[in-house]
């Protein structure tokens, strides 16, 4: 089985998230959606929140297959995380020009950490590439609408989380 490992803060998960997701099923037979705690970021939501939301966004709202696509925390290096999976691609999202030079630089720590894991970018469609979930967060704390960036789901998650 081809499978890769999607790796992101996912604080919340947005449609250029899941459209990289529709991408990478196109590929592979199964996806790795992870998300973590990164000590470097200050999180909206918990890693359980995270995870819960990315699992309603994904099945309940869009109805993704679950035997295609699992939904993991993580708490240590991606490559490591890719040996427990049996998977041998990082994928990445990029959105804009200014997103490459980071992942550029972490696709090649990556490989010098493990000279076996590919990373492979793919970009969201032109409509939603501007969206991310710092904006959604901020769009949403003004009480703007978010329809058309998360999910159903998401919408009621952050709602929630702000009232």
């Amino acid at each position: 089985m081809n499978t890769a490992i999607y790796p992101g803060t996912f604080d919340p998960i947005t449609f250029g998230h899941i459209d990289v997701i529709k991408k990478s099923l196109n590929v592979f037979d199964k996806l790795i959606v992870a998300t973590t705690d990164n000590i470097n970021k200050n999180y909206h939501f918990s890693i359980e929140d995270r995870l819960s939301i990315i699992n309603n966004s994904l099945f309940k709202d869009l109805k993704f297959n679950k035997k295609k696509i699992e939904v993991v925390s993580f708490d240590d290096l991606t490559i490591d995380l890719c040996k427990k999976y049996k998977a041998n691609t990082i994928i990445r999202g990029l959105r804009a020009v200014s997103d490459f030079e980071y992942e550029f630089q972490l696709a090649g720590m990556n490989k010098k950490l493990n000279s076996k894991i590919e990373t492979m970018f793919l970009m969201s469609d032109v409509e939603n590439q501007i969206i991310s979930s710092k904006f959604v967060k901020e769009i949403a704390s003004l009480g703007g609408n978010i329809d058309r960036f998360v999910t159903r789901s998401t919408v009621k998650m952050l709602q929630n989380k702000i009232l």
